[in-house]
């Protein structure tokens, strides 16, 4: 006589947990996600409804969440009555050459850092370097403006660019990154003749483009939002940048501001960021990918 088989209802019982399991924690993660990108996206939504309505529109309580029909307007006034061609001319100077600079002096300091052996005072300036990080811009506003305003800098392109050169960020960043570098491909270089910089330009700098693009779209953002700086080191409406040009927008406190213009001009200058970031996310996913695979 057979004996019945017996089913296994503890393993299904038990993977239709894991699976239910699962599915609550992914979709708990995608709330999650989701609830965040609209809590940071919500400002920047809002303030592109308001730059398609009217004064009276923007003024109206409760405030309207549906876009109106005067975009092109607002858009052209404030293009107009802060001469916007012009900020935005100053900020892409300004942000491409901090930018640029700050790759440069953190690549150059880091290689000296890590391939030009133990020189003498190696750690106290690299201490230095980092030191500069942990003091925030308004601690070095009275003595930078100072030192510019000797040199003859003050509203010149120098004054808003030179100051921000340095980055001890990108220094240890760099620095970090040349570490982990075999060391047998400097020997190899060296043994084929090239020199430091040769090696560094030919070898190193490819290895480096996921980390040079990510330090510029920081770099370049960082530079194109400033305004405590640009509002010090300037004086005349021609070497202004576009986040002082937006300032201006608001009208004094006899005049009710008008915020429909006031964002429009905001929208207007977060283009140039949002390109260099669209531009410049391929080759940093790029590049870390196939960092990854190495």
């Amino acid at each position: 006589m057979s004996r019945p088989m017996s089913t296994p209802a503890a393993p299904v019982l038990a993977g239709a947990g894991y699976r239910i399991r699962r599915q609550v924690k992914t979709g708990l993660t995608h709330l999650a996600a989701w609830g965040t990108i609209f809590i940071l996206a919500l400002p920047v939504l809002y303030a592109l409804v308001m730059s398609t309505l009217s004064f009276q529109e923007a003024y109206r309580f409760p405030p309207s969440l549906v876009p109106g029909r005067h975009l092109l307007a607002n858009l052209q006034e404030a293009w107009v009555h802060i001469n916007m061609g012009r900020l935005l001319f100053n900020s892409t100077v300004v942000a491409v050459a901090v930018a640029v600079g700050k790759m440069v002096l953190s690549v150059l300091a880091a290689f000296a850092f890590t391939y030009f052996g133990d020189f003498r005072g190696k750690w106290l300036f690299f201490g230095l370097i980092l030191i500069t990080h942990m003091l925030p811009l308004p601690v070095r506003i009275v003595p930078t403006f100072e030192l510019i305003t000797r040199l003859g800098w003050a509203d010149t392109y120098w004054a808003l660019t030179v100051p921000f050169f340095a980055s001890a960020t990108g220094t240890l960043l760099f620095r970090q990154f040349f570490l982990t570098v075999p060391h047998a491909l400097a020997d190899a270089a060296r043994i084929d003749g090239a020199g430091p910089m040769r090696f560094l330009v030919s070898i190193l700098l490819p290895l480096s483009r996921t980390n040079l693009a990510a330090l510029f779209m920081v770099e370049f953002i960082y530079a194109w939002n400033e305004y405590l700086w640009p509002l010090v080191a300037t004086s005349s409406d021609r070497m202004r940048v576009v986040q002082i040009g937006i300032k201006t927008l608001l009208a004094s406190e006899a005049q009710a501001a008008e915020w429909n213009v006031v964002m429009a001009g905001a929208m207007i200058s977060i283009v140039p960021p949002l390109l260099v970031l669209l531009l410049l996310q391929g080759a940093f996913v790029k590049g870390f990918a196939l960092q990854q695979e190495k």
